[in-house]
């Protein structure tokens, strides 16, 4: 039977952790007060899992896109961060504010905005859009993002260039684009705001898969740390399939495996980790034998 090993460093992160903790405080809390509703609401997703986010709206915790959508309620700050602005008109609603940013993002978001502060071009090495880059962008809405080392091929660097990094990022990347300004800038100022969490998850996965004849990687699709696991795992396994849950598993992916591989995101809790792999055992070891018992 094949061998199941869970990469040593795999799913739910400080920050994520933190966060859900905040919220199911604050459900508790409006349970204890004897509300029929716990009129806790997250600002956009509290984290990058489809899953959780659905157990947390069965709990009562809607998702809104405007602190004006629910004036008088709790209003969470997810783990992504909001801009100044946003922030500023979640006060202005009179909402009650728990902020659940994770202190890794916000290291980034302040990180910018002192680099802009002190004259720097602030080049943000992230993915346009994403929300943690768009709260980065609030603190320094002059910065460029740059996903990729390629995109400075017609920048006309600034004397003095500042770089933070989306903290779900690769060193690879940070490494290429830093590279890449040392040789158009005179002065080249780094804040690696990489999560360590987000590395070790890396580095623990790429070990794994290196080893491993099957990898699955869980977690939300849209989760960019977990699709950078994907990533790094498939350069080193090509049986790498990455999975939201534990229904998604396909035995045929294991009919050679040895070794199977599993890592996780750091939005995903331990929960979810342990159901896929008790799916995959259950997958590898086929129908039991009843006749092994009969007398």
């Amino acid at each position: 039977m094949p061998q199941i090993e869970i990469a040593k460093q795999a799913g739910a992160c400080y920050g994520v952790e933190r966060a859900l903790k905040m919220v199911r405080e604050a459900v508790a809390q409006a349970q204890g007060e004897g509300k029929a509703k716990a009129e806790v609401h997250t600002l956009g997703p509290l984290i990058h899992n489809p899953q959780v986010v659905a157990e947390l709206e069965a709990q009562g915790v809607t998702v809104v896109d405007s602190p004006a959508q629910r004036p008088g309620s709790t209003l969470v700050m997810r783990t992504h961060g909001v801009t100044p602005q946003v922030e500023q008109a979640a006060r202005d609603a009179g909402v009650h504010i728990l902020d659940a940013t994770c202190p890794y993002v916000k290291k980034a978001h302040l990180a910018a905005e002192r680099l802009s502060r002190e004259g720097y071009q602030v080049i943000i090495v992230g993915e346009e859009g994403h929300p943690e880059v768009e709260g980065t962008l609030g603190h320094a809405p002059e910065a460029l993002v740059i996903n990729d080392a390629s995109e400075l091929e017609d920048l006309e660097a600034a004397r003095r260039v500042g770089v933070v990094v989306q903290t779900t990022q690769t060193r690879a990347c940070l490494e290429a684009v830093v590279g890449r300004l040392l040789g158009m800038a005179e002065e080249t100022r780094v804040i690696n705001t990489i999560c360590d969490a987000t590395t070790e998850r890396q580095n623990a996965a790429a070990e794994l898969a290196s080893r491993a004849d099957a990898m699955v990687v869980i977690g939300g699709r849209n989760s960019a740390n977990t699709t950078h696991l994907a990533e790094i795992c498939a350069a080193h396994c090509s049986q790498t399939h990455h999975i939201e849950t534990a229904d998604e598993l396909d035995a045929s992916w294991f009919a050679r495996a040895a070794l199977i591989g599993i890592t996780a995101g750091a939005s995903t809790p331990g929960e979810q980790i342990e159901s896929v792999r008790a799916r995959i055992q259950g997958l590898v070891q086929g129908p039991a034998d009843d006749s092994a018992g009969a007398k």
